[in-house]
């Protein structure tokens, strides 16, 4: 489990809609939030899964921590993937991958964990 920044922010990221399976379907998600990249962003709610990425959390204040986009994606070229064209191992759908990475070992790759 991700720990959020905030209580605000873990409320927002959490929430759940009993007429909305999806987030992006709910009006009421405002936030989302993606485990394997680890990044945040403001929904945008026109009928697809678009979000906009934010730095900040606008609730506390606080920054967010930084994608990981850019390193998944890096991560599967060096083991010999192609993100587009194999199929993605199972650990790369989540925040798992990250516990591989040599810099993050002991981490748990999460925000707010240590």
């Amino acid at each position: 489990m991700t720990n959020h920044c905030c209580e605000a922010m873990d409320s927002h990221v959490n929430v759940r809609c009993r007429e909305h399976n999806d987030i992006y379907a709910c009006p009421d998600a405002l936030i989302g939030f993606s485990t394997k990249f680890q990044e945040y962003g403001l929904i945008v709610h026109d009928g697809g899964t678009s979000s906009i990425i934010i730095e900040f959390c606008p609730w506390c204040g606080r920054r967010l921590p930084d994608s990981q986009r850019d390193t998944w994606y890096a991560e599967l070229r060096r083991r010999g993937i192609d993100a587009w064209e194999d199929e993605v191992p199972a650990e790369f759908q989540d925040a798992r991958w990250l516990d591989s990475l040599p810099h993050r070992h002991g981490t748990g790759g999460t925000p707010g964990s240590s």
